[in-house]
């Protein structure tokens, strides 16, 4: 209820005012305390030289962004390229080759990355699971998948397995948990699918070549199977009208994102500070607020470049990839928080789903979420940071949902019945910002520390309350609304579209 209640003009012009304000004086603290903090010891270990000619220094506490855009960037341009070139070549001349072009290309490109001893222990993951496909047990599949995905996650087996990697780099231990990690998603995915229609006999080599795919190798997203092997069969693909525009722009905001992000490290120390607790318990509560939030939009705008730029190349090869994750600015509600769509819709497709059913029954909902977010700690590594983030955002999901069945009991559901859709829209709204602020904390537990998440916490509801308690629940009061219109203008124009496609 309340999303398709439009509110004043003038009180969403209240809301946009006020929420430009506070960002634009958060953001004021941050560069302040970005400035003051430079002699400080733990931001000379992780602010570097940058921008010489002006005298501006950058934020590198990030050690992936800081090897993609520097030493490993030529690698990931060089065979990224070479994949959209003979992609192109082999779609012109053989079109029916073409998905084993992606495997033949992909194997190489990790044969020479990683050596030829892990493209075998990556074989024999494969063949395991897909042996285990044959006996037709969904059961037996998930079970081995997921002992498989345990292996590379737990010792002593990780280490074994790691040492079939051959040579040392920058990024060898990114890139054999994402390889491998990748691949026991893909191959249970296609165990699962085997299993869930045997009469399309799928074989060896549908596995490879959808586990070869090098865009999505090595950092995903995941593509379940047989939306992967759907798309890539067809032998003559044809590209909707626009599509090359729209993959020209997704290229084009990839690069605005990375020289945004460039920009923003030379001024707002946002990864430094927090690693300097003293120094960020000096901040204001606004600044410090503006910093956790800072840290959300930073990992989102991460995943949305890396799942940017190789969605692009997955466009380019007629697929339809997993879209990047939702804005976290757009995010009020636990049930569409996640940084990785694809491995979301992994989850949701196999485990959440399967177990949850319609999500409407408060204890299957539960076993659904209990199990979704133990194979997520699996996906993770096991850890007590690990055990806390999963725990507390599995809580997240479930208390949305208990909310929702309190407020269908008969006395709430006559009190919100007699109050106005605009009122019931800003009565949701306020709790929505409430859970945008839960979903902060939960989340800046396992992308920063427990000790920055317990200061932002004791600042922000125990030292700052009720004033700076009820500012920023304001603030967000008003973020929220605005999201809310947004949606509500997005649902009007898709129900317009759709009126103008039915026949007459």
């Amino acid at each position: 209820m309340g999303i398709k209640t439009a509110l004043p003009t003038a009180e969403l012009g209240l809301y946009s005012l006020v929420l430009s304000g506070a960002l634009a004086y958060a953001g004021r603290g941050l560069l302040e305390a970005s400035q003051d903090g430079t002699h400080r010891k733990a931001f000379r270990e992780s602010v570097r030289p940058g921008w010489e000619y002006i005298g501006r220094k950058m934020d590198v506490a990030d050690f992936e962004w800081v090897m993609w855009f520097t030493s490993f960037r030529n690698v990931i341009i060089f065979a990224l390229s070479g994949h959209v070139l003979f992609a192109k070549l082999c779609t012109m001349v053989a079109p029916q080759l073409r998905s084993w072009m992606y495997a033949v290309y992909g194997a190489l490109a990790v044969m020479g990355t990683m050596g030829p001893w892990y493209l075998l222990l990556l074989l024999g993951h494969c063949v395991g699971l897909y042996v285990a496909s044959l006996l037709g047990q969904p059961w037996l599949c998930l079970g081995l998948g997921l002992a498989s995905l345990a292996s590379f996650k737990m010792d002593p087996l990780i280490s074994w397995q790691s040492g079939f990697v051959t040579g040392t780099f920058d990024l060898q231990e990114v890139l054999f948990h994402g390889g491998s990690s990748f691949t026991v998603l893909r191959c249970t995915s296609f165990a699962l699918e085997s299993c869930a229609h045997p009469d399309r006999h799928y074989s060896l080599a549908d596995l490879l070549k959808y586990n070869f795919y090098l865009p999505f190798f090595f950092f995903g997203p995941i593509m379940t199977f047989d939306r992967f092997h759907a798309q890539v069969s067809q032998v003559e693909p044809v590209r909707r009208e626009g599509e090359l525009w729209h993959i020209r722009a997704q290229a084009g905001l990839s690069v605005v994102a990375i020289m945004a992000v460039d920009i923003f490290f030379h001024f707002f120390y946002i990864l430094t500070i927090p690693s300097d607790l003293k120094f960020a318990n000096r901040l204001p509560d606004s600044a410090l607020a503006g910093l956790a939030y800072s840290n959300l939009v930073y990992d989102w705008v991460k995943a949305a470049v890396l799942f940017g730029v190789v969605n692009t190349v997955a466009c380019l090869d007629h697929l339809d990839p997993p879209q990047p994750p939702k804005c976290i600015t757009a995010l009020y509600v636990f049930a569409e928080t996640h940084f990785d769509r694809g491995i979301n819709d992994w989850l949701c497709k196999y485990v959440y789903d399967h177990i949850g059913g319609e999500h409407s029954a408060v204890i299957p909902e539960l076993a659904a979420t209990v199990a979704t977010f133990a194979i997520t700690t699996l996906w993770l590594g096991p850890c007590d940071i690990v055990y806390l983030w999963s725990f507390l955002n599995c809580f997240g999901l479930n208390f949305e949902l208990w909310v929702q069945k309190l407020a269908e009991w008969g006395p709430l559901a006559r009190i919100e019945a007699s109050l106005s859709v605009q009122m019931s829209r800003r009565v949701r709204a306020l709790f929505g910002a409430m859970n945008f602020w839960a979903i902060i904390m939960y989340n800046l537990v396992s992308l920063n520390s427990l000790e920055f998440t317990q200061l932002v916490a004791r600042r922000l509801l125990l030292t700052g309350f009720p004033q700076t308690t009820l500012v920023i629940l304001f603030v967000t009061y008003c973020g929220v609304q605005l999201v809310k219109e947004r949606e509500r203008n997005l649902a009007l124009e898709e129900e317009q579209k759709q009126d103008k496609e039915k026949p007459e």
